[in-house]
């Protein structure tokens, strides 16, 4: 008889406990539900179109699990060059031997109509404000015509200074996590430089390599010393960035590569904003205006939008896009 009443009591227990971790998970989804309702607000007063984007939450879908690689002395420009293969929780089946592999466990995806996954919905208000920001600033309509590396660096300016609007009118100017967000666009600006150094260097490197001029045994070689350089430099960024890592996830050819395609043009985007004396929406709008206009190659689009920063920086009004 005892122990039927104990296994009751045992069974009564876990069934409270489970309610338990159900109130506070309900509880977690409305707070975090609340947090991307506000941060749509702040974007729609900086000019976004809204999006469906993290409106629902998906439980079955951990991360989007994605595996990028290249070869061990091959360095492309950005992540539309790299190969791929989905990925899933246990990592990539490719061969390491034989490529340089990024494993990314991708916390959103944007599609329109992307869901939360479970590694968002995990992650700090802050870093929840600046993935959201991101991935909705890549559906915006009216921008979808920037190449790909000024698109991922103007998103990724954004999405620091759009969290940081947000942290602004929730906690005050003067909060400690307004103070810490407001320096992300800055900190990310230090490590860009880092991050597009080293991709000169390597490259470079690679080149030689594949010209004969340096034997591979010796490419390999140097390769490792840059590599290791790389990841003394960008681990001295302080102070330590709050939604963002300081080095590549993976010191190696791939990840340095999809790095690359965040980095390339933020620089100038950055100097763009600045050029607007810090007003966000005028620098989305420039952008907007200027991603409409047709044939904008790379190398085109970056030569126009100097122009454009130029105009700017000298005080004279833009008007009407060239």
């Amino acid at each position: 008889m005892r122990r039927v009443i104990l296994t009751m009591g045992l069974t009564l227990l876990l069934s409270a406990t489970s309610c338990q971790a159900q109130r506070q998970a309900r509880a977690g989804e409305l707070a975090r539900n609340a947090v991307i309702l506000e941060i749509k607000s702040v974007q729609q007063s900086l000019g976004f179109e809204p999006t469906e984007n993290f409106l629902e939450h998906s439980s079955e879908t951990p991360a989007v699990y994605r595996c990028y690689y290249t070869g061990k002395l091959e360095l492309p420009e950005s992540y539309e060059k790299l190969r791929f293969h989905e990925g899933s929780r246990d990592g990539c089946a490719i061969d390491e031997s034989k490529y340089d592999v990024f494993f990314y466990p991708i916390e959103a995806v944007a599609s329109g109509k992307a869901a939360v996954t479970e590694s968002l919905s995990q992650a700090s208000a802050e870093r929840l404000a600046v993935v959201v920001s991101h991935e909705d600033f890549h559906n915006q309509e009216a921008l979808k015509k920037l190449p790909e590396t000024m698109h991922e660096a103007a998103a990724t300016l954004v999405g620091f200074l759009t969290a940081a609007e947000y942290v602004r009118q929730k906690s005050g100017p003067d909060s400690e996590q307004h103070q810490g967000l407001a320096r992300e666009a800055e900190l990310y600006l230090r490590k860009a430089g880092i991050v597009n150094a080293y991709h000169t260097r390597v490259s470079q490197l690679y080149t030689k390599a594949q010209n004969g001029a340096v034997p591979e045994k010796e490419a390999l070689a140097e390769k490792a010393k840059l590599f290791e350089e790389l990841g003394k430099e960008c681990s001295a960024i302080d102070p330590s960035p709050a939604t963002f890592n300081r080095c590549p996830a993976v010191l190696n050819n791939a990840a340095l590569a999809f790095d690359r395609t965040y980095t390339k043009d933020y620089a100038l985007m950055h100097r763009l904003y600045l050029a607007h004396k810090r007003d966000l929406k005028a620098t989305i709008k420039t952008l907007a205006s200027f991603s409409q206009q047709d044939n904008l190659s790379d190398r085109g689009a970056e030569e126009k939008l100097l122009e454009i920063v130029g105009r700017l920086e000298a005080g004279i009004p833009l008007g009407r896009m060239p």
